[in-house]
Formats: C-alpha cells, structure tokens, sequence
C-alpha cells in the first residue's frame, strides 16, 4: 500500500518554500512602508547584488542605496513581486521572480519598472533564508500617455 502522505523529502523544501515566499513578503511590506530597519534584512551580510546597467553591489552599498531611496519624500516607491519559480536544493534555493517598481513623483507621470531576476537565497545559521547573490535585468521603463 503506498502512503497518502508526501514523501519526507518534500517537506523541507515545502517549508523552505514558505519560509523564503515571507522573507520576499516582508521585503516588499517593509519597503513599501519606508522601514530602514527592516529593508536589508532580505539580505545576506556577503550578498552580491548585479542589477543591469549598475556596478556591483555588496551589503553595505545595497542598503545605502535603499534607504536613501525610502528617505526620499518627494517620491514614492511600491514594489509588487511575481514569483515564477523556486528551486530548493539542500541550504539553497534559487528563485526566479518579477519585481514591479512603480515609481511617485510629484508633477511627473508614474513611472513602471519590470526587474526580472534571479535571486540565490542560502539557508542562514538562525535559521532564515536571504538572498546571498542576485540578477536583475529591468525591462524597458514605461510610462502612461498624457
């Protein structure tokens, strides 16, 4: 008789699944809410962020730039996020996904960015899951007609 159950092996990545899907949602909450605190907490202290058209950035350099983006109160910011796939593999897991920035300015039409990416995140020693490496290739910027 074969068991109803899953097999056991597909519990961890299940859980692994769940864990990194609330890492990428309480990303995208503390980002859009503007809390400093919480924005590099996505992120691994080694990560390795490529976003196209930009140099490399490490944790420092990428939370710099992000907080500064939230200290920004003539514009306003709001990421959406589209997972297209996870892959677990042991203490790693790769996921491809959609960012959607949508970006405010006062007096300026609203600005769309698409950021397809590939984010590598690694199962940390409390128990987390944050993105160590990541690929962003933004599509064209789109913008309403006035």
């Amino acid at each position: 008789m074969l068991p109803l159950s899953p097999p056991a092996a597909a519990k961890p990545a299940e859980a692994a699944e769940d864990a990194i899907l609330s890492a990428i949602e309480n990303w995208r909450s503390a980002f859009n809410s503007r809390d400093e605190q919480q924005v590099c907490d996505l992120f691994a202290a080694d990560i390795v962020a490529n976003y196209q058209g930009e140099p490399a950035r490490d944790f420092a350099s990428l939370c710099e730039m992000l907080r500064t983006a939230l200290r920004d109160l003539g514009a306003r910011f709001r990421y959406s996020v589209r997972i297209n796939e996870i892959v677990v593999s042991g203490n790693s897991a790769v996921v491809r996904l959609v960012w959607t920035l949508e970006i405010d300015r006062a007096g300026s039409p609203q600005e769309t960015i698409e950021e397809p990416a590939v984010d590598i995140f690694r199962h940390q020693a409390d128990g987390s899951w944050k993105i160590s490496r990541y690929l962003a290739y933004p599509a064209a910027r789109a913008q309403p007609a006035q």
